[in-house]
């Protein structure tokens, strides 16, 4: 029978100690040090592992069934949902903060500062808007990658003031290269609700900041305001949640309720600092002077991201079944990495969009090409950003006729006068003013082909489609007010019950420069940068 796993101290040579930034590292993990499972010793009967759960079952049907066991099965120990909690949590807490202290400086990240309990209401509220930008940066990025960003956007915004009295270009433009656009622009709408609503600082509690600024949410409430405010608050992302996984050998569903409360529950028993005051302090305890140093909540949590996302990796160096009516049962015995347990990966939708890339030159000048992008809107994918016109979800099985009347649609929406633009070649003509909307032409709509992107939910194809408009001395004006195509309904939008695919709804973007034309060489730097032009 597989014996239950050892609790590993910090200094453990099992616990590992080699350095890996995962996506994730604004969040971390817990450590196994000391703790110990506070079950009774359990008569572990037997029963045979399968992939299958039963949660009806008896003392005598297990032991019925460790009577005859498949070659796909193993015998392993019951224990009970009491196992996956931290009963003392002071020797760990201990052991785990002491580790802290000389890894604190060793990635020198700028954000990181000791906690000063001294600090006045605007400097720990500017610590506040410190730490915010540094979570945010950090969420599916490196550290290593995060650092010369975070400088950079320190300097051109000091303080949360500086970041609302900014343009989302402005924004956008320093956060280039960066990805995932919809944090810069959460970042944005939050420093602005702080400056109007909250006299320019960020709500000094976990529940309020969570509950009122936009793009925060527990994680990032509770990591702002244990480090920045010194609320003890706790901190769960990916890398906690597989540091406590293996810390309670918690094998279940990770994105179950069940699981997310036993971990939270965890997490928020290891910020909770027992009293102490004289007659609560055991002489045991007095005796280790370094046991009553200051414990902040903020260093607590920073020390399980570290340890997490440093030493407790997911390929880092067990053993439970089960009257536990939470975790499910193994297939085979056990090790470390088996926690936590692997969520089922949901199947990326597939959708496909076909992008209207519309280039104008005039007679004159056929090689001053200019190309039209429109504004991409304030929700979904790339928001705010410029790109070219697109239809969002279209029919995976198009027509080359349909694709061609998308864009017959979307020209009248934009440009003035398209609807009158011909489709025939342009022939030499005299007495016409070439600036004239009917003297414009689509010499050409051309198929150019497919581009694949997987992102983390959905696989697009983009299917693009070149179209060529000719005449005139200067580029079609633009539409003041144009109609430009969202995004599929927001998760609001469908639990309401609106339709799944709702596509190619119109909408009226309010922007200066909703859509503008840009010259061949610098199209790229237009869907990045968001420097107009025309």
């Amino acid at each position: 029978m597989p014996k239950r796993r050892q609790p590993l101290s910090v200094d453990s040579p099992n616990s590992g100690t080699d350095k890996e930034t995962p996506n994730f590292l604004d969040d971390s993990e817990h450590e196994d040090a000391s703790f110990t499972p506070t079950t009774k010793a359990l008569t572990r009967k037997k029963r045979k592992v399968t992939g299958t759960r039963n949660r009806n079952v008896d003392n005598a049907s297990l032991s019925q069934i460790s009577g005859s066991q498949e070659p796909d099965g193993y015998d392993a120990p019951c224990h009970s949902r009491s196992t996956h909690t931290i009963v003392s949590p002071g020797p760990m807490r201990k052991a785990l903060l002491s580790w802290f202290k000389t890894v604190h400086d060793t990635r020198g990240m700028p954000w990181r500062r000791a906690y000063d309990p001294n600090l006045g209401t605007e400097e720990r509220a500017q610590r506040a808007y410190e730490v915010w930008v540094s979570e945010i940066m950090l969420q599916q990025t490196q550290v290593a990658t995060v650092i010369p960003y975070y400088n950079r956007w320190m300097e051109k915004f000091p303080t949360i003031r500086d970041l609302a009295d900014a343009s989302i270009d402005e924004v956008n433009s320093l956060w280039k290269g960066l990805g995932y656009y919809s944090r810069a622009s959460r970042l944005l709408a939050g420093a602005k609700k702080a400056v109007a609503e909250y006299d320019g600082k960020l709500p000094d509690n976990a529940k309020d900041m969570q509950s009122k600024i936009p793009g925060i949410g527990r994680y990032s409430a509770g990591a702002i305001c244990s480090i920045a405010y010194g609320e003890r608050v706790p901190v769960l992302d990916g890398n906690v949640h597989r540091l406590l996984s293996r810390v309670l050998a918690l094998h279940s569903p990770p994105k179950a309720k069940p699981t997310l409360d036993i971990l939270w529950a965890a997490a928020q028993t290891m910020v909770e600092i027992e009293d102490r005051s004289e007659g609560s302090i055991g002489a045991t305890e007095k005796q280790e002077s370094d046991f009553l140093s200051p414990q902040y909540p903020g260093d607590i949590n920073q020390a399980l991201i570290e340890l997490g996302s440093t030493v407790c990796k997911i390929n880092t160096v067990a053993d439970i079944e089960d009257i536990c009516d939470v975790c499910e049962p193994f297939t085979e015995p056990p090790g470390v990495t088996a926690y936590p347990m692997k969520a089922e990966r949901k199947k990326a939708r597939e959708e496909l969009d076909v992008v209207h890339v519309i280039e104008w030159h005039s007679d004159s000048s056929p090689r001053d090409r200019m190309f039209l992008m429109v504004r991409r809107p304030e929700n979904g994918l790339l928001a705010g950003l410029y790109d070219f016109p697109t239809s969002v979800d279209v029919p995976m099985k198009i027509t080359v006729r349909d694709q061609e009347s998308l864009t017959l649609k979307i020209l009248p929406q934009i440009i003035q006068g398209a609807s009158r633009i011909s489709r025939q070649k342009k022939r030499n003509t005299v007495g016409h003013n070439p600036s004239q909307p009917e003297d414009l032409v689509i010499a050409e709509i051309q198929p150019v082909g497919d581009v694949v992107h997987v992102f983390s939910h959905i696989k697009k194809t983009y299917r693009i489609q070149l179209v060529v408009l000719e005449g005139g001395v200067k580029p079609p004006a633009i539409l003041e007010n144009p109609l430009l195509h969202d995004e599929r309904p927001t998760k609001i939008e469908r639990k309401e019950g609106r339709a799944a695919k709702n596509v190619n709804v119109t909408t009226a973007i309010d922007a200066s420069k909703p859509a503008i034309w840009v010259p061949l060489n610098e199209v790229v730097d237009t869907m990045y940068d968001n420097d107009s032009y025309i």
